[in-house]
């Protein structure tokens, strides 16, 4: 293709994931009252359990209507996930032969339940996290939390989970690729299990050891199941290398018919 081509194809690619996106958006907005409901609700029990002083304020006339455009937008992106995902594999494909067009098939197939339940487990974490850290409240004061505040912070969690879940598809996709072997995974597994533990309780909101454990529990056991995944991938492939490699040998030396040297 030639490059307008491609950029033609990339227009169109982008302007059905903004359909997507849209169409998710519309959905936010239907779903918005009960979702900020959710949202909310660590907040509320707060009052209502901890028998603490807690709300959730908006600092400007227009703030309110700010957060519905922002809790719908974020709820686009996340409903619409799998349609962009797709068209960007879509765009790919192509490039792509008829084998690695199945195989990056299946990396979207499998990033977008990951990237989702990572999305999910951050929403199950979300009341422990905001108990936890409204604990430090000194005695006597109170929690008026900014609507926009509480939202950058749950949708950091929320896109922290989502991300880190997608650890397995990109080492395995790199295998594939040929750039990272299983063996280097095995012999690398201290320093990642050290890094991983460092990310979760950089990205985990919570200041107490379960809401670490909670983002870097599923993350190791999906790294070593990506690191059994390479491996076995590395081993089909040094199979499929030996087999073409004796096939070559066994021809390597049968003389070319003469009918086929007439030919050439």
């Amino acid at each position: 293709m030639a490059l307008m081509d491609h950029l033609k194809e990339l227009r169109n690619r982008l302007f059905k994931s903004a359909i997507g996106v849209i169409l998710g958006t519309v959905v936010g907005f239907i779903l918005y009252q009960p979702m900020l409901a959710a949202l909310i609700k660590p907040i509320t029990d707060l009052n209502q359990k901890e028998g603490r002083l807690a709300s959730l304020n908006f600092d400007g006339v227009a703030s309110s209507f700010d957060l519905m455009i922002q809790i719908s937008v974020f709820m686009g992106l996340i409903l619409a996930s799998p349609v962009w995902l797709y068209q960007l594999w879509a765009f790919i494909v192509p490039g792509l032969h008829k084998k690695e067009r199945r195989m990056a098939l299946s990396f979207v197939a499998a990033a977008v339940p990951l990237f989702v339940g990572g999305v999910f487990l951050a929403w199950m974490v979300l009341p422990n996290a905001v108990r936890v850290l409204t604990d430090f409240t000194p005695a006597g004061a109170s929690n008026f939390i900014t609507a926009q505040v509480y939202l950058s912070f749950v949708t950091r969690l929320m896109l922290a989970f989502g991300i880190a879940f997608l650890l397995p598809v990109v080492l395995f996709g790199l295998n594939v690729a040929g750039i990272l072997k299983g063996a280097q995974l095995v012999k690398s597994w201290r320093i990642t299990v050290f890094l991983v533990c460092l990310f979760a309780a950089m990205a985990a909101p919570g200041a107490d050891a379960m809401s670490m454990f909670y983002l870097a529990g599923p993350m190791l056991a999906l790294f070593f199941l990506a690191v059994v995944l390479c491996l076995m991938n590395d081993k089909r492939r040094e199979r499929r290398a030996a087999k073409r490699a004796a096939e070559t040998e066994a021809t390597a030396d049968v003389a070319t018919p003469g009918s086929e040297l007439k030919n050439l």
